[in-house]
């Protein structure tokens, strides 16, 4: 015998909603596909939100909610930024269909907006001007997104796999006609130990250096 199913509420609705995006992409959520993953009919989502948009606010709330905010003590803000942009980037790549979608929200959730003011806060208390706060927001985030978005488009996930394309598109190379990407996978992206994954930190330790030196 199966155990009872759990009172249907918000917070479930929202769950099933991430699981169809996850699947199939944030054009996937409808009331009618929650339902089904849920096993019950659209009418009854109806009690617990009010429409679609109210689902798409929720998983942006959601997924805001997940992401690991920077301390709110006086330590140092780099480390807060960096671990802050880390978590973003685990859980963006969880949920990269989240992308497009957390900056298109008008009725942003407590998480998000808690998310922003500990972000803003950081700076802040490091002594970024306002403006200076704004383009370090912008500049992260955008790192951050791209990266994402990029690494979700790839054709590779793990080592053996960058050497196994690498490898492949070297054999149909004219070296002579292009000597330097002829260099960069031999000499560089099939060097035993080349890992993609750790270009995210050089290029945020990059950006978070040059947002140090305009900090004052």
């Amino acid at each position: 015998m199966s155990p009872p199913a759990k009172p249907l509420s918000r917070a479930l609705v929202l769950e099933a909603a991430i699981r169809v995006a996850d699947r199939g992409g944030v054009e996937a959520i409808t009331m009618r596909r929650v339902a089904q993953e849920l096993g019950v009919e659209a009418m009854s989502l109806y009690h617990h939100v009010p429409n679609k948009d109210a689902i798409l606010d929720g998983v942006v709330d959601a997924v805001f909610a997940a992401i690991e905010l920077p301390g709110a003590g006086d330590g140092d803000w780099r480390e807060a930024v960096r671990a802050r942009a880390f978590s973003a980037r685990a859980v963006l790549s969880r949920h990269s269909w989240a992308l497009g979608l957390m900056d298109s929200r008008r009725s942003p959730g407590p998480a998000t907006l808690r998310h922003h003011d500990a972000v803003l806060g950081v700076l802040r208390r490091a002594g970024f001007s306002l403006p200076m706060a704004a383009h370090a927001v912008s500049l992260i985030d955008s790192y951050v997104g791209g990266f994402v978005l990029q690494e979700a488009n790839l054709p590779v996930t793990t080592p053996d796999e960058v050497g196994e394309v690498a490898g492949g598109i070297l054999e149909g190379l004219p070296a002579d006609e292009l000597p330097y990407l002829t260099e960069m996978i031999v000499g560089h992206a099939l060097r035993p130990g080349y890992d993609h994954t750790g270009e995210f930190g050089y290029g945020l330790d990059l950006i978070l250096d040059a947002l140090e030196a305009r900090r004052g």
